[in-house]
């Protein structure tokens, strides 16, 4: 069994949205993590502090066979073609543990996509 780890940095409000995205799409579950970042725009001052863009790191361990289907959706749900809403990556996995409960319906679903 492959594994990808597919990372979005998406705006808060959209979090909720893009995470049942690739659920419906085949994603098993989601992480996400707070974070803060910054654009090619600079960050917008008031009073001298800078306000910087709250986002959300989604992470999403995913079966090598669903990356697109899931990336796609997750593109379409976070409206990343508009300028600024987020941008996701898809990364190599190397070795996974901590999934043996989900390993046998993993393997069963291999089975009948090519049966």
């Amino acid at each position: 069994m492959r594994f990808k780890l597919i990372l979005a940095s998406v705006k808060t409000d959209l979090t909720d949205t893009i995470v049942d995205a690739a659920k419906d799409a085949g994603a098993t579950g989601a992480t996400i993590i707070p974070a803060r970042g910054t654009g090619i725009h600079e960050a917008k001052t008031f009073f001298g502090l800078a306000l910087e863009a709250q986002t959300d790191i989604i992470m999403l361990l995913v079966e090598e066979h669903r990356i697109m289907q899931i990336l796609e959706a997750i593109q379409e749900a976070g409206e990343f073609h508009k300028p600024g809403t987020g941008i996701a990556f898809v990364m190599p996995v190397e070795h996974v543990v901590g999934l043996e409960s989900q390993m046998k319906t993993f393997k069963e679903e291999v089975r009948e996509s090519y049966f």
